[in-house]
């Protein structure tokens, strides 16, 4: 399996390449050069496996004995998932009214980027000790990816990790989980701006390509193609869990309803579907509705400003995977992908090519929920049900609340649930509700912390080359200490 860039300027890379990569030279992203096309007969073999069986499966395929053995890939992604709460690693639970919620949230940071990030950490580790090599990851981070990332690579000997992180803009618990980690090759800063603020310096100094190889720079944002390749296991589990037969001839479809901020999820949903899978896509967003006024109006184009929400993990202006959703619904056009994009970057705004809009509209259905809506959804889920949602999970739920309030659902409907309500106790009191809080969260508020802060009028892009430089000198002094 090879994998080429969006934007088609880029050398064609295997996994490990795509892996390492972040993103691609000419600043596309990577994709798999052909989809394989999964058979009915295929997708019933598959109905009856487990969570980590459909990882297993899907990494088969887009992998390759060559890179990673069988058994050998079994093994990484066994021990991936051996630290999450629940058996199934992922649950559905069926609740009241043809409500199907995903619990993608049973990981160590209650959040679904565990379920991508720790696989994505034991395919680094495998490589990395076979070269002897060494990587310096950069994760900027509105809430959950910093705290997932951070625990899948803290105390590994062969990463460091810098996340930076919004100051003010995610919860309190968010922040805690990331800046309670004291391990040495674990570095935070707290910066003074929202999260599309504090990618500008990590595409910066990205973009200077020299520096990256220098300093073998990689990024675990979902801009990795390895986090979109574990997210398509949601979806596929989703359909397994929901559809209600598998007898009949075509297989009967399902909608999973999306909740997404950079569009990670969305963008495996849309690979999953070309691949075979008989879903209908719903993407629900918060107040900040870029990707519901593209799929809606064709109108790629930022609004002024990032507004907070009850939501914070979806207040992204930028969703970088649209642009692999672009290119897959384009017929892999890397001409059409890159003109827009490079316009988007260079004006902020772009209307989508009428047959481009109209093939988004086609694979995808879309809404954006109030922070109203959001508490409403919390406080009806716990009335009908004694189950708490977290925001993001209700603004999922939001959309099927409407939709059974017009008829019945004709299809079954699964709502991704992306985080566990613990993290998010001030939207649980918004609506009206009591946290529940698990004791490991409650522990953190003991814990010491360790945070630098990035502030308005310091070169952001500077701070980060300098730590990055730091720990390539230690890196060097750990390896001449070792020889001696």
């Amino acid at each position: 399996m090879r994998y080429i860039s969006t934007r088609g300027m880029a050398p064609r890379v295997d996994f490990e390449g795509a892996l390492f990569s972040g993103y691609a030279s000419d600043g596309g992203l990577f994709m798999p050069e052909e989809l394989p096309q999964l058979s009915t007969e295929t997708l019933r073999q598959w109905s009856t496996l487990s969570y980590p069986g459909l990882v297993k499966e899907l990494c088969t395929l887009f992998i390759g004995p060559e890179l990673i053995p069988r058994d050998v890939l079994n093994g990484l992604i066994d021990q991936a998932f051996s630290r999450f709460r629940h058996r199934e690693v992922v649950h559905l639970s069926r609740l009241r009214n043809g409500l199907n919620v995903l619990e993608l949230w049973h990981g160590v940071t209650y959040a679904f980027k565990d379920l991508s990030l720790c696989c994505t950490a034991q395919f680094l580790q495998y490589f990395l000790e076979k070269k002897e090599k060494h990587v310096t990851v950069v994760v900027g981070t509105s809430g959950d990816t910093g705290s997932a990332a951070i625990e899948s690579v803290q105390g590994a000997k062969n990463m460091d990790i810098i996340v930076l992180l919004p100051k003010g803009h995610c919860t309190k618990i968010q922040e805690l989980q990331m800046t309670t980690v004291l391990r040495e090759n674990v570095h935070v800063f707290g910066v003074e701006g929202n999260s599309d603020e504090l990618d500008e310096p990590i595409k910066a100094v990205f973009a200077d390509v020299a520096f990256v190889k220098k300093h073998n720079l990689m990024s675990l944002n979902s801009i990795n193609w390895s986090r979109v390749l574990v997210q398509m296991a949601h979806h596929f589990f989703a359909y397994f869990q929901c559809v209600p037969s598998l007898d009949m001839d075509p297989l009967p479809r399902v909608e999973v309803v999306v909740p997404t901020g950079a569009a990670g999820n969305l963008a495996a949903g849309c690979i999953a579907q070309k691949m075979g899978l008989p879903i209908g896509l719903v993407v629900a967003v918060n107040r900040n509705d870029i990707i519901h006024r593209t799929v809606q109006q064709g109108n790629f184009s930022l609004s002024e400003a990032v507004e907070q929400t009850l939501a914070s993990a979806m207040d992204i202006q930028v969703p970088y995977n649209m642009e692999r959703i672009f290119w897959l619904l384009s017929g892999s056009n890397s001409q059409v992908t890159r003109a827009l994009m490079e316009q988007f970057e260079r004006t902020q705004s772009v209307s989508l090519p009428k047959e481009l809009h109209s093939k988004l509209s086609g694979a995808v259905t879309s809404e954006s929920v109030s922070d109203e809506a959001i508490t409403q959804t919390m406080a009806r889920c716990w009335e009908e049900n004694k189950y708490l949602l977290c925001p993001h999970s209700a603004v999922a739920v939001n959309y099927h609340y409407q939709q059974t309030e017009q008829q019945p659902p004709s299809l079954p409907r699964c709502c991704l649930a992306p985080a566990s309500a613990a993290k998010f106790p001030e939207a649980v009191l918004a609506a009206g509700l009591t946290p529940e809080t698990p004791a490991e969260i409650l522990a953190l508020e003991s814990k010491g912390t360790r945070c630098t802060p990035m502030r308005k009028g310091d070169d952001w892009t500077l701070m980060l080359r300098n730590t990055i430089e730091d720990i390539s000198c230690q890196q060097r002094g750990h390896f001449l200490n070792a020889l001696e």
